[in-house]
């Protein structure tokens, strides 16, 4: 008896609707699994064997043919355990095979019939209301992630039990009931930090302010203990929030990364993502044997924050480029293409020097001559050509620590980036890809952010007493107008570029020798 029953198969953040057909004849025992399977899906016979036995069904002892389609595309995984095992059921008469054809089922087996997590639970879900399908069957960890795309129902199940039960009518599911608006709204901007637990550094709350409202990438300078990481993290919390339809971008990439909890259904804060100086090229940017999203993926619509910028690995730093222009990384294979969007904020972090004390108000720097232009040449000029704000972070003195002074909230800053990024999407209404004036071209730059005469030459003495190289003259004029765009300018004044120059501490000579 042949029966098909339906699956899915996930690339990039896109899923394609999988048939298992099941043919079950007579002669010798012997199972077969085609259509391009890989190692977890051929091993799956041997899971789905022993999780039908141990709960009293029958596996038949006769020859068993699966056969995946389409059969050009490639089967990866565990997930298709539960899809073979009820077509199995139904084509030696165990199920009534009736509803099949009206259900997406996925799924892992344990041997005691259990069922563990799948990856890319959402996009699958959102296949399958495109083709058509009536319900979603999955385990009841990812139950929730799949609830919030609507007119599907999705059930979550615990056991194969519950699975032969409910095609059988003994038994009852309960659809998953997520309120997509209800959950997005109730948890949006709840963040665990703020910036107002920040004593002192108001300097290096002005530079994130103006990196948020601008969506600027910010390298951050300064010895050990000044308070780097700190502020880093607390970044996400003055950014605008995410919109709803970022944030089920943001979502499928968790998804298919399989990073979303059972009680999450939805990514509702920006995320901050901190990889340590020894990730591999293939962990940060994606890929592998069988591709999956890298951490600049894992931090779209959010924050990427390298620490110690000078320790990561000068290949992996290098491979960020690209994606770092175009906002989304194509992984290529001999038979096939996935891109994963990586929109992100870089923010970076260093020590001066490597005692980490060069330029430091009061302790002196120990290392040897030439050592500190050798250090920061770590850093590519390329790479840090992309990164707008150059940002000098001392220590904070004791009478600042010890102050009571209450300073100033994350949502107050984050008022003042989002009337600034509203402004932002008013100029470039008619090109819907463009969100910030990051992101604007050097043409566009041209155009967008015209100084006045008064304005040409104070950055001309800029560049020739700072020693500014002229890659830095782009980026002061993209700085310029996100900090004109703060102050509701319209026209970028004398004041706004002074403060954009500021902020190019490594173009200086002092620095980068």
């Amino acid at each position: 008896m042949l029966v098909k029953t339906f699956g899915s198969a996930v690339y990039g953040i896109q899923a394609i609707t999988i048939t298992v057909e099941v043919n079950i004849s007579g002669g010798k025992l012997a199972y077969f699994v085609v259509g391009l399977p890989d190692n977890a899906v051929r091993e799956s016979m041997q899971r789905v064997e022993t999780a039908l036995q141990t709960n009293g069904f029958r596996m038949p002892r006769q020859r068993i043919v699966v056969n995946m389609a389409p059969a050009d595309i490639r089967k990866e995984g565990s997930a298709y355990d539960l899809t073979i095992a009820v077509a199995i059921m139904a084509a030696s008469n165990q199920i009534d095979a009736g509803l099949l054809d009206k259900f997406i089922i996925m799924g892992e087996l344990s041997l005691d019939g259990s069922l563990q997590p799948i990856k890319g639970a959402l996009p699958i879900a959102i296949q399958a209301r495109k083709d058509g399908f009536k319900g979603f069957i999955l385990p009841k960890q990812n139950a929730r992630e799949a609830a919030i795309v609507n007119d599907l129902e999705v059930y979550g199940v615990e056991s194969i039990k519950d699975v032969v039960g409910f095609f059988n009518g003994t038994s009852e599911l309960k659809p998953e009931i997520v309120n997509t608006r209800e959950e997005f709204y109730d948890s949006l901007c709840n963040y665990d930090s703020d910036f107002s637990e920040v004593k002192g550094q108001e300097n290096i709350k002005r530079a994130l302010e103006i990196a948020a409202a601008g969506g600027h990438n910010v390298i951050l300078i300064g010895p050990p203990g000044a308070g780097k990481t700190m502020l880093a993290r607390r970044l996400p919390s003055i950014l605008p929030p995410l919109s709803l339809y970022e944030s089920l971008e943001t979502t499928k990439i968790h998804s298919v990364a399989g990073k979303l909890a059972a009680a999450d259904a939805l990514v509702t804060i920006r995320p901050f993502r901190s990889p340590h100086h020894t990730i591999s090229d293939v962990a940060l940017v994606g890929g592998g044997s069988n591709p999956a999203p890298g951490e600049i993926s894992l931090a779209h619509n959010g924050v990427l924050f390298l620490d110690e910028l000078p320790e990561f690995k000068r290949s992996a730093l290098e491979v960020m480029r690209q994606p770092l222009e175009e906002r989304r990384v194509t992984i290529s294979r001999a038979k096939f293409t996935v891109d994963y969007p990586s929109s992100f904020m870089l923010v970076a972090s260093m020590n001066p020097c490597p005692c980490g004390y060069y330029n430091h108000p009061e302790k002196e720097c120990i290392c040897p001559p030439g050592m500190v232009q050798k250090y920061l040449s770590k850093i590519s000029g390329p790479l840090l050509d992309r990164i707008d704000l150059h940002v000098e972070v001392t220590p904070v003195n004791f009478s600042e620590l010890s102050s009571d002074r209450a300073a100033e909230k994350s949502e107050l800053i984050r008022e003042r980036v989002i009337r600034a990024r509203e402004i932002q999407v008013e100029r470039f209404g008619n090109r819907p890809d463009l969100h910030a004036n990051a992101q604007m071209s050097p043409q566009m730059v041209r155009d967008l952010c015209k100084i006045n005469a008064a304005g040409q030459t104070l950055l001309k003495k800029a560049m020739e007493k700072l020693g500014l190289s002229a890659r830095a003259y782009d980026r002061i004029l993209k700085v310029s107008r996100t900090i004109a765009d703060l102050s509701g300018s319209e026209e970028i004044k004398l004041e706004h570029l002074a403060e954009a120059i500021h902020f190019r501490s490594l173009d200086r000579e002092g620095w980068a020798g």
